[in-house]
């Protein structure tokens, strides 16, 4: 991204600000335009900052903006002027029954090669490479055979869905972008900068930095914290990594290791509540349900996520006989919450807001302006007006990768929705899979993982949602189990070799192998590949059924996945040998199985485990590495 500065920075500025003003003021007055016209105007916005803020090439000049940017966004400003010069008439025709005017092909074609550009500017090639496949499949349909042949669509039948209607670019994608994600990103960026990320980084120490392996124990604390900011896995490990890695190698954890607990611990954020990613509030819109209810739903699976996460480390230090900080370098945790932890009291505001059952728009909105009363709590903390102008800049430019990869998503979903491609893909893995759930479920979880090695969460989530969602909702999983589990094997892409883009990361900080902090990442982060298909047969760990059900889960679940990071990690009273992990996973995939049977044959085998461990004799048999 370039650095600009005089007057181009200015320039870009006043854009920027005026970007998130606009989003924020369409939140509280009566006079709010309706939802077409905050489309246009949402990615106007972003096709402009995207051309004068990313340039064309990663070698390009960083701190000048080329005429030719200059003429792509003045073009997407004429592309979605034409929008509203039109207004009317685009709002009120009927999508291809109208035919559009040759004008309206070329502003629509244009307007689609833009987002196109502005999306491989802004996150990279394949998405809209994605894209592209889709339109010529769009228009190659009639050539092709079995579940993908369609009678073809026309150039202006393709223009028409993808640009002049809300089931391409304008869609619900972008309609989140433009609705939610913008609040909340606006949010984080303020909290960023009341110095949240560097409390919340001193309070992960004062906690937890002088236990066994503590380092390790404050990059989880940390980072889920930070996930509250950021949104994005490889954001949080280039924020904290540069303090957890170089920390946890120094207290003797391998950097692989150490590479490998960052890389998790902030791919994580993006599923930890109150706030998660982008693609949850992608999710709630598809599944017509609210925000809150994502994240309620989300809450069980998180837990699980990082507390195995958490006991992985503590043995894997035990294991090798790592210590945590000397406690003359540990903050002292009395003056930094007397000093900072005014900056937790916007969070509980927002999550308090949700959980009452306002929406999410006005909860993002009065957190906010509740953390630049509340930061004025500590001098050193205060927001002024500057503090404020540069949050709200920034807010606008870290919304525009998540717009124009929602716009972009927009025009996939358009295609599959106008070919038919969804309703025929269901068919067609139903059929493939002979109706079994669970060789459905394994070929989501891979496409998830694959899609979300080249893109960001939220079009990899999108994907899923349109091709492969609804086929396990026709095999009999309720849609919130559904969307979640695609949901999370997009997230968990960021850590799965060979395309791990969180543990690159977090390894390029650590100098450490590559392949061997992705393998040990897989390791760490083994809770997330299983929770979900437990889910999936049991909606207890999603807080639906009983009470006393959801509550056992809760409690059986726990000890499973401490039991899993002992099996995983060799370790758990003392070194543990071969059959002594088996025992261990057994115990946990049973446990984690919230039924009434499991839980009981799972307690009995990790008796078995933790009586074989007491009794063994120490160095006897030689333990498993």
């Amino acid at each position: 991204m370039r650095k600009l500065a005089g007057y181009a920075g200015l320039v870009v500025a006043i854009v920027a600000i005026t970007m998130s003003v606009y989003h924020v003021y369409v939140r509280l007055t009566v006079y709010a335009p309706d939802q077409h016209a905050l489309l246009f105007i949402t990615l106007g916005f972003s096709l402009v900052l995207s051309f004068l803020l990313w340039p064309r090439r990663k070698d390009a000049t960083p701190d000048r903006i080329p005429w030719s940017d200059l003429g792509l966004a003045a073009l997407s400003l004429a592309c979605v002027g034409y929008m509203f010069v039109n207004y009317d008439y685009i709002v009120n025709r009927f999508p291809t029954a109208h035919p559009l005017t040759a004008m309206d092909m070329l502003v629509g074609g244009v307007g689609i090669l833009l987002v196109l550009e502005a999306t491989r500017r802004t996150i990279g090639a394949s998405l809209p490479i994605v894209a592209i496949v889709f339109l010529v499949y769009a228009l190659a349909g009639q050539w092709l055979f079995g579940f993908l042949h369609h009678r073809g669509l026309t150039a202006e039948i393709t223009i028409d869905q993808s640009w002049f209607t809300t089931e391409g670019v304008f869609g619900v994608p972008l309609q989140v972008a433009g609705t939610y994600v913008i609040l909340f990103i606006i949010f984080g960026t303020f909290l960023e900068r009341s110095g949240a990320g560097q409390f919340f980084m001193n309070f992960a120490n004062a906690i937890a930095g002088g236990a066994r392996g503590g380092p390790g124990k404050v990059a989880v604390v940390s980072s889920s914290l930070f996930g509250t900011i950021s949104g994005s896995a490889v954001a949080n490990v280039m924020v904290d990594g540069w303090l957890t890695i170089p920390m946890m190698k120094k207290t003797g954890f391998k950097p692989e290791a150490a590479a490998a607990i960052e890389a998790v611990a902030s791919t994580g954020g993006q599923i930890m509540p109150p706030i998660m990613g982008a693609a949850a509030f992608v999710m709630a819109e598809f599944l017509g349900a609210s925000y809150t209810q994502v994240m309620i739903a989300a809450a069980i699976p998180a837990l699980f996520y990082y507390g195995a996460l958490f006991a992985a480390i503590h043995f894997n230090a035990v294991r090798s006989g790592l210590k945590g900080l000397p406690r003359e370098e540990l903050p002292i945790l009395g003056e930094i919450m007397i000093k900072q932890a005014h900056l937790f009291l916007p969070v509980i505001v927002l999550l308090g807001l949700l959980l009452l059952g306002f929406t999410p728009t006005y909860g993002a909105i009065v957190a906010t302006g509740a953390l630049v009363v509340i930061s004025w709590l500590r001098p050193a903390t205060g927001m002024g007006p500057r503090a404020c102008l540069e949050s709200l800049r920034d807010g606008a430019i870290h919304t525009v990768p998540v717009a124009m990869a929602c716009a972009s998503a927009g025009i996939v979903i358009g295609v599959v929705l106008q070919t038919g491609l969804a309703l025929r893909f269901t068919a067609f893995l139903i059929d493939f899979t002979y109706g079994y759930l669970l060789l459905a479920l394994l070929i989501t979880m891979v496409a998830g993982i694959i899609l979300g090695m080249g893109m960001p969460t939220t079009p990899a989530y999108i994907m899923q949602a349109a091709l492969l969602v609804p086929a396990i909702i026709k095999l009999g999983v309720e849609p919130m189990a559904a969307h979640m589990f695609a949901f999370y094997f997009s997230c968990l892409s960021a850590v799965t070799p060979p395309v791990a883009l969180a543990v690159y990361a977090a390894a390029s900080i650590g100098g450490a192998s590559l392949w061997k902090s992705g393998v040990q990442a897989m390791k760490f982060a083994a809770a997330g590949f299983i929770v979900p298909f437990f889910f999936v047969f049991n909606p207890a760990l999603l807080f639906e059924g009983p009470w006393f059900d959801i509550l056992r889960a809760v409690v059986t679940g726990s000890i499973g996945v401490i039991a899993l990071a002992a099996a995983l990690e060799a370790y758990f009273l003392r070194p543990a040998s071969w059959v002594e992990r088996a025992l261990f996973l057994a115990a946990a995939l049973l446990l984690i199985d919230p039924q009434a049977l499991t839980d009981v044959i799972g307690l009995a085998v990790l008796g078995v485990a933790l009586l074989s461990q007491k009794l063994r004799p120490i160095g006897q048999p030689r333990p498993a590495e």
